[in-house]
């Protein structure tokens, strides 16, 4: 029997990494809940145990369940009847495989029927339901807009909706519009008072809505008469129940086709604020935009891993020219940098969710008691980090989720091209992981203060004083010099000037191709198995930073006009 846990080690060494035993005892609180309820821990060996218990069933059912179904879920789609949108067959049976086995809300408490998983085996169950087949992915991985009630919302409304969660409820987060795509200040869809009702109305349109029909929405909505920018801007939480959306359309898209993308009309909508006014934008989007954000690099490695597992399964059975094509090198270097890439990737990715597992444990028990100043501290620096690492992973993974899944296709041939391979519908599907929650464009924006302020830098100052294997010191050295590469790449331009913005994404990659390199040199260093793609990935950023560095000393500012 197929399992996507079982059949990768590089899972299983993420969870044994260092820092887990730490983020393990602060999510449980010192264990806490040993005996109040079954399913707790009694000590981080017994955690961890539960963890890769329920990742083995993660893998089973993404590996005979989801991937089974992805081909007919890509042709059958999603359809409106009656004002509902109707799963296509597969979805449905891939949405009960998963509740029945009871893996939604995993990372909730369990005062609120969750597991109270960290973030690292939550992301990591979302890289495997992803591996599974992408579309889904987006329906289960939705699931996080729990964690904005159970952060934000009041203690009535989190009795209300988190326990649904566990039940199956979907969600949805509802905050583009017709008008107002990245730029979501230029929200109109308007919240009103009721008083008689006591609750707030919403009225207006929502556009590209995943999992348009979900049970739970939170719907961001323009509160304060008279604004015109994100201070006005409150955030909402809709019940499905009261049938006061109707469902314009499906968006016929290239690909993703099982995970239904809707437009919206809200028509007077009874819904409850969640936190305060005012702060919808500000505070509590931007918080679900992070989560949003980790949950498609997780998509994007998922992918990734399964276009690797399709590439390299096809090149050791196509033969030509008298021999298989895997033996050509042509062939076996486009193997080996998805597999470096895929490596790269996902050692950012959970290094970003282990700084978001610290920060986010110290806010929760910051509910609960006043905390030291030591631990204020360090729930301000882990918090500063996954800000700007989490666009930086973004950017890195989905992008090369992209590159990936063509070289795959490259690999396959024709046969790539055609319908009876998966290789077509995962490079249909990866196409949209660089461009929704945030494209690329804007990672950079984001990922862009890490370098003006130094927190890159600190970080890979970091990375450069673990001890490396004497094996592989001559690595390290190359990851030195990209250093001092990017350093005086960096200094060439004042942090508020036009060309700093124009070779923003420039020097956001080059800091990018160091602290990946670093992160799978660390790998290797405890495991062997990461060395190849440790020697591969870090010759690649070499030559992709001094490419970087040589434009950017060499770059004519004259010529930011001609862009233009």
């Amino acid at each position: 029997m197929k399992n996507y846990y079982t059949d990768n080690p590089a899972l299983k060494f993420q969870l044994s990494h260092p820092v887990m035993e730490k983020i393990v005892a602060l999510k449980e609180r010192q264990y806490r809940d040993y005996k109040q309820y079954d399913d707790a821990p009694e000590n981080f060996e017994d955690a961890i145990d539960n963890y890769n218990r329920v990742l083995e069933i993660v893998g089973e059912i993404s590996a005979e369940v989801l991937a089974l179904n992805a081909a007919e879920v890509d042709n059958e789609g999603p359809k409106i009847v009656n004002n509902e949108i109707i799963y296509a067959e597969g979805t449905q049976k891939d949405h009960e495989a998963l509740k029945n086995a009871g893996l939604y809300g995993m990372s909730l408490p369990r005062a609120y029927s969750g597991l109270n998983f960290a973030y690292v085996p939550f992301v990591m169950a979302a890289e495997i339901v992803s591996r599974g087949d992408t579309a889904f992915a987006n329906i289960w991985g939705l699931q996080d807009c729990a964690e904005t009630l159970h952060e934000f919302a009041s203690e009535e409304i989190k009795q209300e909706f988190l326990p649904r969660i566990n039940q199956g409820d979907t969600c949805s987060m509802d905050l583009t519009e017709p008008d107002a795509g990245s730029d979501l200040q230029a929200v109109q869809l308007k919240a009103t008072w009721d008083e008689n009702a006591n609750c707030w109305r919403l009225n207006g349109v929502k556009r590209f809505i995943t999992n348009a029909d979900a049970d739970i929405k939170l719907v961001l909505a323009r509160s304060e008469e008279g604004t015109a920018d994100g201070r006005g801007l409150s955030y909402f939480v809709y019940d499905r129940k009261h049938k006061a959306v109707t469902i314009r359309r499906i968006e016929n898209k290239l690909g993703i086709k099982g995970s239904p993308t809707g437009e919206l009309v809200f028509n007077n909508a009874p819904a409850q604020l969640v936190g305060e006014r005012r702060l919808g934008l500000i505070k509590y989007v931007m918080s679900l935009m992070n989560g949003a954000r980790l949950g498609v690099a997780a998509q994007a490695v998922g992918l990734s891993e399964a276009a690797y597992r399709e590439a390299h399964s096809y090149a050791l059975q196509r033969e030509q020219f008298g021999k298989k094509i895997v033996q050509f090198p042509q062939v076996y270097e486009m193997i080996a940098n998805i597999r470096a890439k895929t490596d790269a990737s996902r050692a950012l990715l959970y290094e970003t969710t282990r700084f978001v597992d610290i920060y986010k444990a110290l806010i929760f028990i910051a509910q609960e008691r006043p905390l030291t100043l030591d631990e204020k501290n360090e729930m301000k620096q882990y918090q500063k980090f996954a800000d700007v690492f989490t666009p930086l992973l973004k950017l890195f993974a989905t992008e090369y989720c992209n590159q990936n899944c063509y070289e795959a296709i490259q690999i396959f041939g024709g046969s790539g091209y055609m319908k009876d391979y998966p290789m077509e519908r995962m490079y249909r599907d990866a196409r949209i992981t660089n461009i929704y929650e945030g494209t690329s464009q804007l990672q950079v924006i984001a990922a862009i203060r890490g370098v003006g302020n130094g927190l890159f830098l600190s970080k890979i100052k970091e990375y450069e004083g673990v001890e490396i294997d004497s094996k592989l010191i001559h690595l390290k050295e190359k990851l030195m010099i990209m250093t001092a590469q990017y350093l005086t790449s960096v200094a060439k331009f004042e942090t508020t000037s036009e060309e700093y913005d124009f070779h923003a994404r420039r020097m956001v990659e080059m800091a990018g191709y160091i602290i990946l390199g670093y992160l799978l040199l660390i790998d290797a260093c405890r495991c062997d198995s990461f060395r190849n793609s440790a020697e591969i990935f870090i010759a690649y950023g070499q030559a992709e930073n001094s490419r970087s560095a040589a434009f950017i000393h060499n770059f004519d500012t004259g010529l930011i006009e001609k862009y233009r």
